[in-house]
């Protein structure tokens, strides 16, 4: 006999439990949803998964060393299994991280999988904040992501810093040192900032509980409360995308999260996991053992500190001496620049940048497709010089390191990196705008004539030319739709502000270098379909044509 059972009751307990809770909670109806989100396919969208998988090995790492480890700076010999320290008066948290690392079954392990997942961490953050900005992913309406994105980098080297400091080694001692001076440097406030933060003259009893407090507590907390805001925002304001096959400025395409990316994105995080495991197994770092216990009045060459605090040092070794005395206050510029202006500057341009661009260009349009870096010549550039900047501050940190290793004279590279870091970002920022605007003529010429093949075909005067095919459609596409910005009202009679004649500078500078591309009318009209606003509709619009372009004829096709 068939079963006449009706099968739109539930049978089972968990069945049952799933109804109950879905009528109080619409807790099906949402996981549906989440489930057919479509996720972006393109392999620099992972940057931000791979933070992501690299936090949760932080904390699942972080709580097992918080079994063993003891936050305390009260001193006593060392008795633990490493046999040179034995006999040094070490303080408590100093013995408990040799212990850990030498004791601990899996605890050196543990310990080198957490300071480079530390480091993995902070780098995949930059990366995926430095692919966001190239391809303009923080323009309306995800400006409130990037700040988060921004955040969470700050918080994150925060987070790095307290951790690095807890064990009270001769390394991380030195870094807690020249904290206290940027601290110092700050004018009227410093020295109660320094007594609050140490719990009295440096280098004081309580700094390595109240990081230990920060490092496993309140920084997590905070970076947990993020990492849900920012991937909650995802989830709201979609993905963005390459203007590929399909895709416009109102449509999102992907793949859905199961069953196809949530096999991708467990297979990357199991991938990240063994990177990690593989690093932490087979490459020392930070061996505090070596370095031996900190004291005040010990330091040591060859001393830097991690990557994304390395642009402090740098700055700090670069700053000529400079100070003012106003009001009975000393000043100490040559500390406060580039110890506490330099980074404030940083973030604060990482912070308003999306509000300058969107100030700049003018409009109120939402974009949801990625810019090319090449279409944007002037943003890539800064983009670029920035880096540049960065990267001659880091090399500065290490300026003992190369004038050993490479017996030059420390003056000298003084003198060359304070050059370097002037000069430098100049350059990348020329060379690099003409390589978009080199690239947008490369595009030009393969929309005319297409791709080389490496035929050779024989003319009828004579000579020989390579064959060309044109752009498979995709490709074409994907040159084609670029963003233009609209051109700025004019307020009609009415005087111009001296603001407003700031923008109109601005916009004619940061928007005029460009390759016009040759486009038929259909072309045109594909264009300003893929590119329309959302809130838009197409038929009231007129298209956007390119300054400059021009109609081709047959043959320039």
């Amino acid at each position: 006999m068939p079963d006449r059972r009706d099968v739109s009751s539930p049978r089972t307990t968990g069945e049952r439990t799933a109804v109950v809770l879905d009528r109080r909670m619409p807790l099906v109806e949402a996981g549906r949803q989440f489930l057919r989100k479509a996720f972006p396919d393109h392999w620099s969208f992972l940057l931000g998964e791979i933070a992501l998988y690299t936090f949760v090995v932080l904390v699942l790492t972080g709580v097992f060393l918080t079994f063993f480890f003891s936050p305390s700076l009260e001193e006593h010999p060392y008795a633990g299994p490493y046999v040179p320290l034995q006999g040094t008066l070490v303080s408590e948290a100093y013995a408990s991280t040799v212990d850990l690392s030498f004791d601990v079954r899996g605890g050196l392990l543990m310990r080198q999988i957490h300071h480079w997942a530390a480091l993995l961490f902070l780098s995949a953050i930059g990366l995926h904040l430095l692919r966001i900005f190239f391809t303009g992913a923080f323009r309306r309406p995800r400006e409130g992501n990037w700040m988060i994105g921004v955040t969470m980098f700050a918080l994150a080297m925060f987070e790095g810093f307290c951790g690095y400091s807890l064990a009270d080694d001769l390394l991380s001692g030195t870094g807690l040192r020249t904290f206290e001076g940027i601290l110092l440097s700050i004018p009227v406030i410093g020295t109660y900032l320094t007594m609050f933060t140490f719990g009295g003259q440096y280098p004081g009893h309580d700094i390595v509980e109240r990081f230990y407090v920060l490092h496993v507590l309140l920084v997590p907390g905070l970076l947990i409360v993020l990492i849900a805001a920012h991937l909650g925002l995802v989830i709201y304001l979609k993905h963005t995308q390459w203007a590929e096959k399909d895709r416009t400025n109102r449509n999102v395409i992907g793949a859905p999260f199961h069953p196809r990316y949530t096999a991708k994105s467990v297979g990357l995080f199991f991938g990240v996991f063994g990177i990690l495991a593989v690093l932490g197994a087979t490459m020392q770092i930070n061996p505090i053992w070596n370095y031996g216990p900190y004291r005040p009045n010990k330091a040591s060459i060859d001393v830097q500190p991690d990557w994304y605090v390395g642009f402090i040092e740098g700055a700090l070794r670069l700053m000529p001496q400079a100070e003012t005395n106003l009001w009975g206050h000393t000043v100490p510029w040559d500390v406060f620049i580039p110890g506490v202006l330099i980074p404030v500057l940083l973030f604060a341009v990482l912070y308003a940048y999306p509000l300058f661009e969107r100030w700049v260009d003018g409009g109120g349009r939402e974009y949801h497709l990625c810019d090319r870096p090449r279409n944007q010549p002037v943003r890539t550039g800064l983009g670029v010089a920035g880096v540049v900047f960065y990267a001659v501050l880091l090399l500065a940190g290490a300026q003992d390191v190369v004038a050993y290793v490479f017996t030059l004279h420390m003056e000298a590279l003084t003198w060359g990196f304070r050059s370097g870091l002037i000069l430098f970002p100049v350059v990348a920022f020329w060379l690099t705008r003409r390589v978009c605007l080199g690239l947008q003529a490369q595009d030009r010429a393969r929309l005319r004539r297409g791709d080389e093949t490496d035929v050779v075909r024989r003319t009828a005067g004579g000579g020989y030319a390579l064959q060309h095919n044109p752009l498979p459609e995709e490709q074409e596409r994907l040159v084609l739709a670029r963003d233009l910005p609209r051109p700025l009202t004019l307020g009609g009679h009415m005087p111009v502000k001296r603001r407003e004649k700031v923008r109109r500078a601005l916009h004619r500078w940061y928007f005029r270098d460009r390759v016009p591309l040759p486009v038929t009318p259909e072309e045109r009209g594909t264009v300003r379909e893929i590119l329309t606003d959302p809130a838009e509709h197409s038929p009231e619009h007129p298209p956007v044509r390119e300054p400059g372009a021009r109609t081709p004829a047959a043959e320039d096709r």
